[in-house]
């Protein structure tokens, strides 16, 4: 199976060992469930998916990679303790808490939930001094005469044997007590995710034409080279932030994130036609509708590799705009509900509301539920922008306030300030909105094959956000081109989204107080 196959049997796992009877007991005992064990080469993204499951499941997620203990770290260390048996007393064994079980008791503390996923990665690379004690918490969940708590579900992970050689393999007694998932890397599936993460358009683009290129563990006569999704990931940030600081992007680079000399230098050159398509096409131009018509006659004579290129790079432009955008459209929706029933306080007991007080007391408990789901391991990046996002606004809102001397016109100033940012979201949204426009146009006009096409209506429904801003914003030219390309088929799924998501703007056009 794929990574994302992979993803929701584990969710589906989770979800029906964290179920419970009618007298709040968990339907199958914390003794009776089967850990999970997804076996796949490195770097296909079996660590990925953890942290979105847990956040999609609203639960904790505590994470470790255990070849780095040792059997004292694991199981704790022996202690003397008394005890008394039929007035007798005697000495025993015990063992402090080990340090993986401490830590699942500390995430809960400081999140405050009580249910979540322990994930132990390279499970079957265990030191044969902790194997035994791995094996025993495997079956009981118990490390040393300490219990994993009730409502966490144990999630592991390794490598096959050809892939790594500290691997042991696991007897048949101990297979037979796990659910195992036999997990592939694939290429299609990954393009997805990388879609909706915004990896960097120079390489979506050469995977386009050269995706054998994707995933690669290969002996050479220099030693073991690999390439693997972790490593084209960790690539596209390091890119972006060159990009920014002005580095110079190069086969060097390259090779730290490609540990494959074929595959690097391949990309290397890549990379510089790239960088050179980025400068001949201008992009700026054409989101304004104003190019040179010998740009669109160029690429109208371009060959396959530049037509994916100038694909990218039209997308690249576009798609973290509309990311932006709808970010901050979540913001705002996110904090309307606090502010519409300050508006009802206000107008209920007039004078007598401390405005500053209550949007800094809203500033602050959005800070301490992002510091919950951090200490639950379950932050995405996303969710941490928007939370910040909206303490600015909070704040902003607050210094807008306090500007107000008048009695009573505390709150009109505070929604000033609120319908001020939503007006400026929406006409972001409408100069995005052109840009998009214009580059349909010039795709459908000036692309040599349909290919280009489809990849940009692809990539473009692919992301949640630009689906959604093209279903709220409306943009006749994606449908038309859609329809004319027979992509109605081929992203059924996420055309019904994109309904799903016109009907709910219909519903709540806007976002105001009143």
């Amino acid at each position: 199976m794929n990574i994302q196959e992979a993803k929701l049997q584990i969710q589906r796992t989770v979800s029906i060992y964290l179920m419970k009877d009618e007298f709040g007991s968990y339907r199958i005992p914390l003794q009776e469930q089967r850990p999970v064990f997804m076996i796949g080469a490195p770097g296909i993204g079996k660590t990925a998916i953890m942290a979105q499951i847990a956040e999609e499941l609203n639960v904790s997620l505590v994470s470790y990679a255990m070849t780095h203990h040792t059997r004292q770290s694991a199981l704790g260390l022996p202690m003397i303790a008394h005890r008394t048996y039929q007035g007798r007393e005697f000495e025993v064994s015990e063992y402090t808490l080990s340090e993986i079980l401490s830590t699942v008791y500390e995430t809960m503390e400081r999140s405050g939930k009580k249910e979540g996923i322990l994930f132990l990665d390279e499970i079957n690379c265990v030191s044969e001094t902790l194997g035994p004690s791995m094996l025993q918490f495997l079956q009981y969940k118990t490390f040393g005469n300490h219990s994993l708590p009730q409502g966490w579900v144990v999630v592991t992970a390794g490598n096959p044997q050809e892939y790594n050689r500290a691997v042991h393999p696991f007897d048949i007694a101990t297979l037979d007590r796990l659910k195992v998932l036999n997990v592939e890397p694939d290429y299609a599936v990954w393009k997805q995710y990388a879609e909706q993460r915004q990896i960097h358009p120079a390489i979506l683009s050469y995977l386009e034409v050269r995706s054998d290129d994707f995933y690669c563990i290969e002996n050479t006569a220099d030693g073991r080279a690999c390439v693997t999704a972790r490593g084209w990931e960790d690539l596209s940030e390091a890119m972006r932030l060159y990009e920014e600081k002005g580095y110079p992007i190069d086969e060097t680079l390259i090779t730290q994130y490609l540990s494959h000399p074929r595959i690097a230098s391949s990309f290397a050159t890549w990379y510089e036609l790239f960088r050179r398509y980025r400068s001949d096409y201008q992009i700026g131009k054409i989101l304004a509708g104003s190019e040179d018509p010998a740009i669109a006659e160029r690429l109208h004579q371009a060959s396959y590799d530049e037509e994916i290129s100038v694909a990218g790079l039209l997308l690249e432009h576009v798609q973290p705009l509309i990311r932006r955008n709808m970010e901050t459209e979540e913001s705002l929706r996110g904090i309307l509900p606090f502010l519409r029933q300050l508006k009802q306080e206000c107008a209920a007991h007039p004078g007598q509301v401390d405005l500053g007080q209550r949007l800094q007391a809203q500033a602050d408990s959005i800070h301490a539920r992002m510091k919950q789901e951090e200490a639950a391991g379950s932050l995405s990046p996303r969710r941490r922008r928007v939370a910040l996002q909206q303490r600015r606004m909070l704040a902003q809102m607050k210094r807008e306030a306090g500007l107000c001397k008048a009695e009573g016109s505390g709150f009109a100033a505070v929604q000033k300030c609120f319908d001020s940012m939503a007006l400026a979201m929406r006409e972001e949204a409408a100069a995005i909105s052109g840009q998009l426009d214009h580059l349909l146009a010039f795709g459908h006009e000036s692309f040599p094959d349909e290919e280009g096409m489809i990849i940009v209506l692809s990539q473009l429904i692919a992301s949640s956000d630009c689906a959604r801003f093209i279903a709220e914003h409306g943009c006749p030219r994606y449908f038309q081109y859609a329809e004319d390309l027979n992509l109605e088929k081929r992203h059924e799924g996420l055309l019904k989204e994109m309904r799903a998501y016109q009907a709910q703007a219909a519903g709540d056009a806007g976002v105001s107080l009143k």
